[in-house]
């Protein structure tokens, strides 16, 4: 066999689509994670310093801001690992594919293995359906507040008095009743927007929001990807496979 042959070969045991799947979930999982964790530090300075200045009220959302950002660091390395095994799992039964005519055989094991993994993507496929819905309540949010900085600051607007135009935060459940200022109006409202907290927060939960959709398309490449090749270790380990094709 010569070397033009061999790389075709070679070539023709690359599962494609995990591969595909494999690249899409890194970047959209490294999109994800990075990108939230910097905009939620910035969330958190902008409601400090504009929202609630009194630091007790909003203890609870610091606490659950920091314990966001550490579930973001363990959802980066689990799926980290989880697309280097799903993609080892393609090759694997790529290659028991291509060797259709060998001595090649299954496992119960194997197949079990394969089985777990077909379940445990469709959960995670659900699941990151559930987070890029979540995601996209920040862009919401501060879509909100910059699209009334807008209508302010447009000159066709006709708006008698500028501080009767108000954004409450407290009304969204992020900090209590009871937190002072709570919200911000007129000018002030203005000022918040052209902040670089602001600016950089709102674009970076948009690309977050990008991140965690692609993520789920790379899993749904996933489910199709192992669902086919839990059918293919079924197929292979039968007796008579190769009269039942």
């Amino acid at each position: 066999m010569g070397c033009f042959e061999c790389c075709i070969k070679c070539l023709g045991g690359v599962p494609y689509a995990s591969l595909v799947a494999t690249i899409l979930c890194f970047s959209g999982v490294a999109l994800f994670c990075g990108c939230s964790h910097v905009a939620l530090t910035g969330t958190l300075t902008i409601l400090e310093n504009h929202f609630s200045k009194i630091t007790s009220d909003n203890a609870v959302l610091t606490d659950a801001i920091q314990l966001l950002q550490y579930v973001i660091y363990g959802v980066a390395s689990f799926f980290f690992l989880y697309g280097i095994i799903l993609l080892a799992e393609g090759f694997y039964t790529t290659s028991a594919v291509k060797e259709l005519h060998s001595e090649f055989k299954t496992t119960v094991c194997g197949r079990c293995i394969s089985g777990m993994f077909v379940f445990l993507t469709y959960i995670l496929g659900v699941a990151w359906l559930g987070v890029f819905g979540f995601s996209a309540v920040p862009v919401f949010l501060f879509y909100n507040m910059w699209s009334t900085c807008a209508a302010m600051r447009s000159p066709v607007a006709n708006i008698t008095s500028v501080d009767s135009i108000c954004v409450d935060v407290r009304q969204y459940g992020i900090i209590p009743w009871n937190a002072t200022p709570g919200k911000a109006c007129g000018f002030t409202l203005g000022d918040i927007c052209n902040t670089s907290e602001f600016y950089l927060s709102y674009h970076l939960y948009i690309v977050a929001c990008a991140g965690a959709g692609a993520t789920v398309i790379a899993l749904l490449i996933y489910m199709m990807a192992t669902t086919y090749n839990f059918a293919v270790l079924k197929f292979k380990s039968r007796e008579d496979c190769c009269t039942k094709f």
